[in-house]
């Protein structure tokens, strides 16, 4: 490892010597001198990782050195060093982005830490982070062989993104593929939790809130206290909505953060419209047949989202004001957000955002998307991007300054697809790479969770013969026809409908406005 250089610029530099020494002791190398100018001529010649800076000095003062280092480069931490406590010099240097700011007299152990802290920063990080992940990659191992319940495999989930999320940061290979590992073992076992507990959580013991019992459980007691804004931005992963948090949180407060499970299948027409109607996707069918469709109907999906809302909204006795939005393009978005305080006086006000499903699709379907989210990190940045950019946070801005509450989930999240499994049905077979649905289907039983009784979990069937398979941990459903050619298109694709941690565990965040 080289020697780090130090350059210190003080005059009254002869008076440092003890710390000098004290540096060289510590192995650094360090080159002084008494003058602003001398400094700049000897950055001109000789490269050097660190400057420590007096700020009151004869001829070019601190300050002033300081913008010509910067200007020089940029990317040399700079340490100011003054007598000066005044808050306006300190704003002054802050502002020209220096590094750290030290008050005379400096004694060594505080140089010591700045230099810690500005040049081994990274390494004492990722030494510390990668550390602490191998501690917990026992502990995580350990209860992955315990979890038995809906809550504990939210928060090993959430344990699972907080430590990808870290390691991310450092860039440790090694450590990044042996969470990986754990994440393909976790979605393993959890699929067979899912397989053994799911058709139970309907009876109304010991299950989760879901999709269909989001609204009247959740939801509905907040619009008793103030106008609400509901955000349904499709398909957001629990990581995606880490990604922009701290944006939100400029300009809201969390109150709440939690998370549900999607129904399955963990699609926009199952999940979505369950949200709305408070009801399973066959309850919707018996109560509501005008606006059900199933897989194999023309036409769309999910056209009758207000719809459904309305009736929840009535059957569950609610004397509120609300509107529904639905948009999936920035035309309608930059709309809704240019007319905005037209909702004003609503209770509700409730959004579904289509984009990051649109990013999803494109990723399929677009080699340029492909590129920009070729895996799970590059997809949080480029919905980070998204939405800082987006009108939904122009949206957001609005109605903090409204006084409106704010909430944010999901329909159901994705997962990025990386293994074929074979299956075969007939020309009524639904489409969806992650389930389906119809008669007479074919498949590797240790690779789905088959619902051969619709009803069971409360779905509708198409035919009396129907049954659903839904593809567990990251695979994919191709048929034998055109095989290689359907694989190699479709692997690292973002897709849903299936039994992942990242489908069915999304995230439901209250906040309140600043």
């Amino acid at each position: 490892m080289n020697k780090i250089t130090i350059l210190w610029v003080d005059d009254e530099i002869d008076l440092l010597k003890p710390h000098i020494l004290f540096l060289k002791g510590k192995n650094y190398d360090c080159i002084t001198c008494p003058s602003g100018q001398e400094a700049l001529e000897i950055l001109a010649d000789n490269k050097v990782d660190i400057v420590f800076l007096d700020e009151n000095m004869p001829g070019i003062s601190g300050l002033e050195t300081l913008s010509e280092i910067k200007l020089m480069d940029s990317s040399i931490p700079v340490v100011m060093i003054t007598k000066n406590e005044e808050e306006s010099i300190m704003e002054d240097a802050i502002g020209s982005k220096i590094a750290d700011y030290l008050i005379k007299p400096v004694n060594p152990n505080q140089i010591l830490l700045s230099l810690k802290k500005n040049l081994d920063h990274s390494r004492l990080v990722s030494e510390k982070t990668t550390s602490n992940y191998q501690q917990e990659f026992r502990k995580i191992a350990m209860d992955l062989s315990m979890v038995n319940n809906f809550e504990e495999w939210a928060q090993l989930y959430k344990k699972l993104i907080y430590w990808e999320l870290q390691l991310e940061e450092i860039e440790d290979s090694g450590m990044f593929e042996i969470l990986e590992s754990q994440k393909v073992e976790a979605n393993a076992q959890f699929g067979k939790f899912v397989d053994k507990h799911y058709a139970d959580w309907f009876d109304g013991h010991d299950g989760p809130v879901m999709s269909h019992t989001l609204f009247k459980n959740w939801i509905a007691p907040e619009l008793k206290k103030t106008p609400t804004l509901l955000i349904v931005v499709d398909n957001l992963r629990y990581d995606q909505w880490f990604a922009f948090e701290e944006t939100v949180t400029n300009f809201y407060k969390k109150i709440k953060e939690t998370s549900y499970y999607s129904i399955l299948p963990t699609a926009t027409q199952y999940a979505r419209n369950a949200i709305f109607s408070g009801l399973t996707p066959l309850g919707m069918e018996k109560r509501h047949p005008e606006w059900w469709k199933n897989d194999t109907d023309e036409g769309g999906k999910n056209l009758f989202e207000d719809k459904f809302l309305g009736a929840q909204i009535e059957r569950l006795g609610l004397d509120i004001k609300w509107e529904y939005h639905k948009i999936s393009s920035l035309k309608q978005g930059k709309h809704l957000s240019q007319n905005f305080k037209s909702q004003k006086d609503n209770d509700l006000t409730a959004i579904v955002y289509n984009f990051v499903d649109m990013l999803s699709h494109s990723k399929t379907e677009m080699e340029v998307i492909k590129e920009l989210a070729s895996n799970d990190k590059a997809y949080r940045s480029l919905t980070q991007s998204w939405f800082k950019n987006s009108p939904l946070l122009e949206i957001i801005q609005q109605a903090q300054q409204m006084g409106m509450k704010l909430i944010i989930t999901t329909d159901h999240g994705t997962i990025n697809v990386k293994h074929p499994s074979k299956v075969i049905g007939d020309k009524e077979t639904s489409l969806n790479l992650r389930y389906k649905t119809g008669r007479s289907l074919t498949f590797d039983d240790k690779d789905v969770l088959a619902a051969r009784d619709p009803k069971s979990i409360h779905l509708p069937s198409i035919n009396m013969s129907s049954s659903y398979i839904f593809a567990k941990n990251d695979l994919f459903f191709a048929y034998p026809n055109n095989y290689n050619h359907y694989v190699s298109y479709y692997r690292n694709t973002y897709q849903h409908g299936g039994v992942s941690l990242e489908e069915m565990i999304i995230p439901f965040v209250v906040l309140d406005p600043k």
